[in-house]
């Protein structure tokens, strides 16, 4: 089912695997957010999780991932309070990246129709639902401001700055300023 979930296929997550390793994260991430930002233990947490990271990047914490496996982190790359990643496909994140707080980076995605969208119950019992994904890129030296929604398969290219509230629903291009809801291009910054 994971690799399903990762192609983008359409899966159910009522997988006992996928459940098992929300869990994992979930408590993780509770742990996190419980220590001092100065505290060892976070980086060891974020290792358990199985986040790729760079050299010296710090989430500052609150966070909340899915499975945190799935997320990459270049190096010097910081995030503030309350970062929220659903990483049900990979999301990178490339170096040098600043994220603002309360920002959201989505790669789940539902059906539109509700015919496959409403929630049923699985074989084991479960009440579940289809879903499906679509990865996230942040390339190198962006910054995304306070509560960005990034939504799934947005690539987000080199040298951006993405403003504050902003809800990314395409990819921007390299070296744009881009805002609003839907976030658009406002000008080029080279």
């Amino acid at each position: 089912m994971i690799n399903k979930m990762l192609n983008s296929e359409m899966y159910d997550p009522s997988d006992k695997e996928l459940v098992t390793l929300r869990k994992k994260c979930h408590n993780l991430c509770r742990e996190y957010n419980s220590l001092s930002e100065d505290n060892s233990r976070r980086n060891d947490i974020l290792k358990e999780l199985g986040i790729k990271l760079g050299k010296n990047v710090f989430l500052q914490g609150p966070i909340y991932f899915d499975y945190g496996c799935f997320i990459s982190f270049g190096d010097n790359s910081y995030a503030n309070f309350n970062l929220t990643i659903l990483d049900t496909c990979p999301v990178t994140i490339g170096k040098n990246v600043l994220i603002g707080t309360g920002v959201s980076i989505l790669t789940a995605l539902h059906p539109m129709g509700y015919e496959t969208r409403n929630p049923y119950i699985s074989n084991d019992g479960y009440l579940t639902d289809k879903e499906y994904g679509k990865p996230v890129t942040i390339k190198d030296n962006c910054w995304i401001a306070s509560n960005v929604t990034i939504c799934p398969g947005v690539t987000i290219d080199e040298g951006c700055v993405v403003g504050a509230g902003s809800v990314v629903t395409k990819s921007i291009p390299a070296n744009s300023f881009a805002a609003g809801n839907p976030c658009k291009i406002i000008k080029k910054l080279k």
